[in-house]
């Protein structure tokens, strides 16, 4: 890796780290918090790219499980990616990765609702396919009670879609950071 993708590595840990710092609100029905923290995963892979932004994912899920308190509400230790929301937390560094390999693909021909499918795919479908039944298996409860729990979650996923797109689109402008592939 070169300097740039360290820096780019450890600004995208880093900034998932910060929109901990917003507060959780905890479901009841299933117990996993709603935070901020899945924006930065989106962010990593729309703007650092697929490599990058996996790996900076990858770093604080590890920073996390060493007991870093970087998850929302200053929670950190592998109780997390145990626990019920462990299955979105474990997909993170997937999902920058997805997105990211998706944008690098899609680089000349992105439009807005482009960007919004790949940030729908990679950062909601693909977490969700993973973090419903993980809920459901960890907190003991049937796989629609665990995906109507996770519902809840829609609202606020569609509008960190909106505004990572706004967001990715404006830091390209000024900035290319992906490479295009093949």
């Amino acid at each position: 890796m070169s300097t740039r993708d360290i820096v780019f590595v450890a600004l995208f840990a880093a900034l998932t780290a910060a929109l901990g710092l917003f507060p959780p609100v905890t479901l009841p029905v299933i117990g996993v918090p709603i935070t901020a923290q899945s924006m930065g995963v989106m962010l990593a892979g729309a703007i650092a790219g697929a490599t990058r932004g996996g790996a900076a994912l990858a770093l604080f899920v590890l920073l996390v499980c060493a007991g870093l308190p970087l998850m929302a509400g200053g929670r950190g230790g592998l109780g997390i990616v145990m626990g019920p929301g462990g299955g979105f937390v474990l997909m993170w560094p997937v999902a920058a990765f997805v997105i990211g390999f998706l944008y690098e693909r899609s680089l000349k021909t992105l439009t807005v609702w482009k960007e919004a499918l790949i940030l729908v795919l990679g950062g909601v479908v693909l977490t969700y396919a993973v973090g419903i039944p993980w809920i459901a298996a960890v907190a003991r409860v049937d796989l629609a009670k665990a995906a109507i729990g996770s519902a809840w979650f829609l609202p606020g996923d569609a509008a960190k879609v909106v505004v990572v797109v706004l967001i990715a689109r404006a830091v390209r402008r000024a900035y290319p950071t992906l490479p295009p592939r093949g």
